[in-house]
């Protein structure tokens, strides 16, 4: 007999006249791990919520281990766990000061605080470093607080909202094996997250798009419905960016389009275009991705227009420039010891690396946000030390966590950011409308920025990042929890900029934005441990994930090359 954890029939919930959640009836099986997918404004963390009783359902039922959650909410949190996708501890207090906290919060007597702290820091490897504040932790390691202290009172159902956001590769592959043993005492858990590379792996699926559940079912049987549909496409005397960027607005038939590597993964469902292509395509297995894009209507096409008006005139060898870029703290803690690269004009060149390897570091040093100890930063061939308003009038920046002015309409942050670029009348006016129009920001104007749904905070900020035509963009990590098809319209803007000849430098946790790039470097440890482009940095039949783990744990054999 099937046992469920959750039963939910007919529920709706509405905010005003937008209805966030549409009629959706579904049953949680007990001892699955059930991933919730979808883009973003889809109604994923809204259903979290009602399945905890922290909103209540506009009508319909929801039933979470036979309780009611919106009268028996007392009673329920004692049998669930919930990590919410916003770092929720106190980053003051220190890793066992949370954990007690929590437990007092879960009423866990004296007696069993002793021996369900130990099997928690074990099983999180956080022994080490118990007194260690909160915030002074690496994403991977607050995110593994975090699921130690939703694990405190043994949950029977675990609810996880985005917990790999920010997470590099292993770091997440960790956590899901800790999630994976859970589930293995029939504990139920809920992972909502933007990695379908990650949902993949779950034993059920729930897609969610525009408030109603488009899909349910495990992710295998639709990665299926994508055979002999799926294909890489090269062509000798055109590289992958033109390539790419011809298929996209080609107007034919195509479902998704996006660089892998020196060649561009192709869906097309269509039996005449597969016959048109058939020159320069190669079937590949599909992945879920690809379903899922097709579920949702498939990707964006047509052409970017951002980069209509740009013109980038340098003359410089090299626009970026990293010349033994070192950075001390506190004496003897290397963030960054002795990084060296050049980047060409309009190459997107990536900088890869577990949470608190020293790619963040040595980013803020390449755009002048953190002076380095030893070494230089150049932009276009400007010492970023000696002249960094100069170094500054040639960049654009998008930080990796949302930067703006969170009390400022969309439109306030838009003149604003436009003044401090030096944007004057008409054309201030002109570019300002432009941006509205390209990233569809004209029914957001008059909202506060800080209240915006994530994909369209992270429009904003794009849009005020290269509103003034930079010829080189520092991107921090500018996709990190938004779904597929929002990624792939960012990628679509900054790919026709690189073809126009801007230079991009980024950073991401996405191993499949790191096939975009050019070349990648792989900082760990404070070191540059490797520079190549994507195909060199991969062994054969090797995903760019299996490759970055690869390469850290060979570094970590290789005591010699962290030194």
């Amino acid at each position: 007999m099937t046992n469920y954890v959750a039963n939910i029939t007919n529920l709706v919930k509405k905010f005003g006249d937008n209805t966030a959640i549409n009629d959706i009836s579904v049953s949680l099986e007990e001892g699955k791990i059930i991933g919730l997918v979808g883009p973003d404004g889809a109604g994923k963390t809204t259903f979290i919520r009602l399945l905890l009783g922290l909103l209540l359902p506009t009508s319909g039922s929801i039933k979470v281990l036979g309780l009611n959650p919106a009268t028996d909410v007392d009673e329920l949190h004692k049998y669930i766990g919930y990590m919410p996708q916003k770092f929720g501890l106190y980053e003051d207090l220190s890793v066992i000061e949370n954990l007690n906290l929590y437990a007092d919060l879960k009423n866990i007597s004296r007696e069993e605080k002793d021996a369900t702290f130990k099997m928690l820091l074990d099983f999180t490897g956080l022994q080490p470093f118990q007194t260690r504040l909160a915030g002074n932790l690496s994403g991977g390691m607050k995110q593994k607080l975090g699921l130690a202290c939703a694990l405190l009172g043994k949950p029977k159902f675990l609810l996880l909202d985005e917990p790999g956001v920010g997470v590099d590769p292993i770091s997440r592959r960790e956590l899901m094996k800790m999630v994976r043993n859970l589930a293995q005492n029939n504990m139920t858990i809920l992972w909502s997250t933007s990695y379908l590379d990650e949902a993949e792996g779950f034993d059920e699926v729930m897609l969610f798009n525009e408030g109603k559940m488009i899909y349910n079912g495990i992710p295998s049987m639709l990665t299926q419905t994508m055979e002999g549909n799926v294909f890489l496409a090269r062509k000798e005397d055109m590289k992958n960016r033109a390539l790419l960027r011809t298929l996209l607005k080609s107007g034919k038939k195509i479902v998704d389009a996006v660089i892998e590597g020196d060649a561009v993964r192709l869906v097309v469902k269509d039996d005449a275009v597969k016959k048109e292509f058939q020159d320069f395509i190669t079937p590949v297995k599909p992945k879920f991705e690809d379903a899922v894009i097709d579920v949702l209507g498939g990707a964006p096409l047509g052409e970017s227009l951002v980069a209509k008006n740009i013109e980038v005139k340098s003359n410089a060898e090299y626009m970026i420039e990293a010349d033994n870029l070192t950075k001390v703290y506190g004496g003897n803690f290397y963030a960054a010891d002795k990084i060296s690269f050049k980047v060409k004009k309009g190459e997107i060149f990536g900088l890869l690396g577990p949470n608190g390897a020293g790619k963040s570091t040595t980013f803020k040093m390449m755009c002048g946000l953190s002076k380095p100890t030893f070494g230089h930063a150049y932009i276009e061939g400007i010492d970023m030390t000696k002249n960094a308003s100069l170094a500054h009038s040639y960049l654009g920046y998008m930080a990796q966590k949302f930067s703006l002015f969170s009390t400022l309409t969309v439109q306030a942050n838009l003149n604003f950011f436009a003044g401090i670029y030096g944007l004057k009348g008409e054309v201030k006016k002109e570019r300002i409308q432009q941006m509205v129009d390209i990233f569809d920001l004209q029914p957001y104007l008059n909202k506060w920025a800080g209240t915006l749904p994530l994909g369209f905070k992270q429009r904003l900020a794009l849009s005020c990042a290269i509103m003034h035509n930079p010829s080189i963009l520092f991107l921090d990590e500018p996709t990190s929890g938004v779904d597929p098809l929002t990624r792939r319209e960012f990628w679509k803007h900054i790919n026709s900029m690189v073809e126009k000849g801007v230079t991009v430098m980024v950073t991401t946790h996405f191993m499949d934005e790191a096939e975009y790039c050019d070349r990648i470097a792989l900082i760990y440890h404070g070191h540059a441990i490797k520079i190549g482009t994507p195909n060199e940095i991969k062994q054969r039949g090797e995903t760019m994930e299996d490759a970055f783990i690869r390469i850290i744990q060979e570094a970590d054999e290789n005591k010699e090359v962290l030194k």
